[in-house]
């Protein structure tokens, strides 16, 4: 038997019609059936371009369209135009992430051949190193076992940067994130500290606590930056791991040093909200920062679907795993972390205490 099928020739071969014209020689010489065993394929695909060559001669033998003649549905003018300036407006979405938050009625295919042709599609550079897919075994971790904590300058998006000159908005964004469900807690401040990190995390674990979460067992990881760790030369626990271990049943851990990928989970949050957030909202003072800031932190947690976790919400899945847990968990609004902490640093000055209480 013939080593080389037909339509495994056809795949690779770069002028399809030559091979084609070949065949219908030998069919119109030999026959349909000698042919078909010849080239290792059926009768049908020889009549088929015989038939075609007959009709329309040498031409006959390139590819047709098999797309159907009389589509059921087509995508309007309206329809292309929406596609087109959404992605004028989000240069960085993606088709899937455009059509589901616009909930558009175009398939993601159709909306990518849109931006195709229209030249508004930019190539992608390849990573050399490829993540590691985690998502299976996070799958299974229950709600809040582990939390990952990590912090971003601000100062580094332009869109952001002339806003946050002129109306001194926050540089730094202190971000939670639990590994199960995604759920996001948000934190601001001017500057990375070791109080304005141990004070997010106290709002959070307090948060989690009043909303029934079981934090036996829960991971708080971050980096070793400095707000998380205190002075790599310290003989004793930095502040945030001393707040982490006084709630029990919760534990701090570092990641090593440089695995960066450890973080994947929060740093996606950083870039997904540059795209989101950053790069498209207008400010009109920090009060409307905040607004804004919370409208989309509760966006994201209640409404925004996950395409890697099944196209669920955070809550969702909050709720598949445990009914105990109160759904208001969802509603994190965030603050300014350096005022906040000034108000407590003042409230304690004037009554006395040297430490700074929880909130």
């Amino acid at each position: 038997m013939h080593p080389y099928t037909y339509y495994g020739i056809m795949r690779q071969s770069k002028d399809k019609k030559v091979l084609r014209l070949k065949m219908v020689l030998s069919a119109k010489e030999k026959g349909i059936k000698p042919t078909a065993r010849l080239f290792n394929t059926t009768p049908k695909t020889v009549r088929k371009w015989l038939r075609r060559y007959n009709e329309s001669g040498y031409g006959g033998l390139n590819d047709q369209s098999k797309a159907p003649k009389n589509p059921a549905s087509f995508i309007t003018l309206k329809q292309k135009k929406e596609a087109i300036q959404l992605k004028k407006k989000h240069p960085s979405w993606g088709a899937r992430r455009i059509k589901e938050i616009y909930n558009l009625s175009m398939s993601d295919k159709a909306i990518r051949k849109i931006w195709k042709q229209e030249g508004l599609i930019k190539k992608r550079k390849k990573k050399h190193v490829k993540k590691q897919n985690l998502r299976k075994i996070k799958a299974k971790w229950r709600a809040f076992e582990q939390i990952d904590f990590d912090t971003k300058y601000l100062d580094d998006i332009p869109e952001y940067y002339i806003q946050m000159k002129k109306l001194k908005l926050p540089k730094i964004q202190y971000t939670a994130r639990d590994v199960s469900s995604g759920l996001l807690f948000l934190g601001y401040a001017d500057e990375i500290s070791i109080n304005y990190a141990s004070l997010f995390l106290a709002m959070v674990l307090k948060h989690l606590k009043k909303y029934n979460v079981n934090l036996e067992g829960t991971r708080i990881q971050t980096d070793n930056g400095s707000e998380f760790i205190g002075s790599w030369q310290a003989k004793k626990d930095s502040l945030f791991t001393r707040i982490a271990e006084a709630t029990i049943g919760v534990s701090h851990h570092t990641i090593p040093p440089g695995a960066h990928t450890w973080q994947s989970d929060v740093e996606t949050v950083h870039a997904l909200m540059e795209d989101e957030f950053y790069e498209i909202e207008k400010f009109r003072s920090k009060k409307n920062f905040l607004t804004k800031a919370t409208a989309y932190n509760l966006w994201f947690n209640i409404a925004r679907k996950n395409s890697y976790k099944e196209s669920q919400t955070p809550l969702q899945i909050i709720k598949k795993q445990d009914n105990n847990i109160n759904p208001n968990v969802a509603c994190w609004f965030p603050v300014l972390l350096n005022e906040l902490f000034f108000l407590y640093f003042h409230d304690i000055t004037q009554k006395g205490y040297d430490v700074v209480p929880l909130p």
